[in-house]
């Protein structure tokens, strides 16, 4: 009777927008919510996912204020602490992710062979320099960003969920971007994206970053969504070009490329207006 039980578990749950919002943000990160779903309603709101993911950044944005404001950490440190967590809280899939697409795409060979490498468990130097190479340069964009907060106004922490935020935005890009594989969870979010979701989510998205560097300069955080769009469509052109499809591990790779690239184009702008800033 208990294993019927188990089985009908997801039968006895009424379906709604919150649950699925719920059973979204349990899947994708090790919170404690424990609201669980299908894998189908969780994936309807797949365009709704960078805003879900602002809760994660706010919870980074906290971190990196209180280390700076009243513990005083160097730029570096805080920096490190923060990237550490965004992996940590994200149970380390997206980084697993582009670490195996990483080793995909540095094979020669078909794009079966490059699929049937990144199903491999073990990890090669093409993931591990991939990972490397995003880590290092993530770790020192927040670096900068979290020394311009030191240098002109604590509101530049802000800017962390900006780019939490674009993270996601890579994501759901690279699924309007991509086909689906056969099989995986991964083709269930790119499957259950459309345009028009797409684009919902993008205007939320660029709202929310209005408002989150108006401290900042507004255009700062609108830089920083199309940064993260850019590395989304990156990742989705890179895969079209070694994989044909798209996976779960292409979709992993694209959020920390969101990230980065997402972070990276606020710091040109910060730096380009540097002068005008301060």
């Amino acid at each position: 009777m208990k294993e019927k039980n188990n089985d009908d578990y997801f039968e006895k749950q009424n379906p709604s927008t919150l649950r699925s919002i719920g059973g979204l943000l349990t899947f994708s990160t090790i919170l404690p919510l424990n609201i669980y779903t299908t894998i189908d309603e969780m994936a309807k709101m797949t365009w709704f996912w960078p805003i879900i993911n602002g809760i994660v950044g706010l919870l980074a944005a906290i971190i990196a204020f209180i280390l700076a404001r009243f513990i005083h950490f160097d730029a570096l440190l805080i920096a490190t602490i923060v990237y550490g967590f965004l992996l940590i809280i994200n149970g380390f899939n997206h980084f697993d992710g582009l670490m195996d697409f990483g080793d995909g795409i540095m094979v020669h060979g078909s794009p079966e062979k490059k699929l049937s490498i990144m199903k491999d468990p073990m990890t090669g130097v093409g993931g591990i320099s991939t990972g490397f190479i995003v880590g290092t340069i993530t770790i020192a964009a927040y670096t900068s960003l979290i020394s311009y907060a030191y240098a002109i106004n604590l509101n530049f922490l802000l800017l962390i969920i900006v780019a939490e935020i674009s993270a996601k935005i890579g994501l759901t890009t690279c699924c309007i971007s991509s086909e689906s594989s056969d099989e995986g969870i991964g083709k269930y979010f790119i499957n259950y994206m459309n345009l028009k979701n797409y684009v919902l989510g993008l205007i939320i998205c660029f709202i929310i970053s209005v408002a989150l560097s108006l401290g900042p300069g507004i255009h700062i955080g609108l830089l920083g969504i199309i940064g993260g769009a850019f590395g989304g469509a990156l990742s989705a052109l890179i895969a079209k070009r070694h994989l044909k499809i798209a996976n779960g591990d292409v979709l992993g790779a694209s959020n920390e490329l969101g990230r980065l690239f997402s972070l990276m184009a606020m710091l040109l702008l910060i730096s380009i207006n540097f002068s005008a800033l301060i």
